[in-house]
């Protein structure tokens, strides 16, 4: 008969070291997250009283021309994203592993957007696009320059999505660097004594040795550009006539103030089940391309 075995002094120290993380989580992630997916199944508004609903918010989803046109928007925006910060992180990547003077200097530099809050960024860009460049536009006579991006009903997602790209390429590009400095110089050496030239030295060394970064990075910055919010807030608010609105603008916006608490936690739940299912579809892609090369 086996006894049952005490704890040790470590597995203690463990338990306590662990135990208020799994509080703090709990506390700030799961229960909400419950709460969020009670709540879908209400016609709560936020306050007052409310009744079950059941699915009905859920049906109501795939009617909602509004919600339609926030994931339209919100997927191209992402994919646009994704394409455009990995493309950039990873060349500048390789040209600040490169053998460059002031190396060091120009990492932290490009680090920098990483660092200031999304918030910040916009209304500094807002003011750009408001006001710098239309006066630039004017005092060079450039027709097209000469009023706001962020007014133009057609384009003000261009502008949202260069505030977006410039802030997320710091952290993919120092991703990309530490997996650059992984791969160890004899490979090179190699590819060199062979004759590959640049482009077969990418394809055929480095690529294959970066793919576990490159799955990381897709991953975050997919994660990330599908959950755009800040960028929203200060540069457009969804405008103008909602052409910018991304779900979680529309989440927080309609959910806080315009009385749809329960409708969009039913919004909420499925943008989650969304990101989840686009995270284990990259994963499984981006793990059959590493196995392949």
């Amino acid at each position: 008969m086996k006894t049952k075995r005490s704890m040790t002094h470590k597995d203690k120290t463990l338990l306590f070291m662990v135990l208020p993380a799994v509080i703090l989580f709990a506390l700030f992630n799961t229960i909400p997250l419950l709460r969020g997916a009670f709540y879908s199944l209400t016609n709560y508004r936020g306050y007052g009283t409310y009744d079950f609903v059941g699915l009905r918010n859920y049906i109501d989803l795939f009617t909602d021309i509004r919600v339609r046109n926030s994931y339209l928007f919100t997927f191209k925006y992402a994919v646009a994203g994704t394409i455009l910060v990995n493309g950039l992180s990873l060349l500048l990547a390789m040209a600040l592993n490169s053998k460059i003077k002031a190396k060091s200097f120009l990492r932290g530099a490009y680090f920098l957007p990483n660092i200031l809050g999304g918030l910040i960024v916009g209304y500094i860009f807002s003011f750009i696009f408001t006001y710098i460049l239309p006066a630039a536009g004017e005092a060079l006579n450039i027709g097209w320059l000469q009023n706001s991006i962020l007014a133009d009903e057609r384009f003000a997602w261009i502008g949202v999505l260069i505030v977006g790209v410039w802030q997320a390429v710091a952290m993919s590009t120092i991703i990309y660097i530490s997996g650059l400095q992984t791969i160890p110089a004899d490979i090179y050496e190699a590819g060199m004594i062979d004759g590959a030239g640049v482009w077969q030295t990418f394809k055929k060394l480095t690529l294959p040795m970066l793919m576990p970064f490159v799955s990381i990075n897709l991953i975050l910055s997919t994660k990330n550009m599908l959950m755009v919010f800040d960028q929203i807030m200060s540069l457009t608010k969804g405008g103008p006539a909602q052409s910018t609105e991304s779900i979680s603008y529309l989440i927080y916006r309609n959910g806080m103030d315009g009385g749809q608490f329960g409708f969009q936690s039913a919004n909420a739940v499925l943008f989650f089940v969304i990101i989840v299912i686009f995270s284990v579809v990259q994963m499984k892609i981006t793990g059959k391309k590493e196995e392949q090369l």
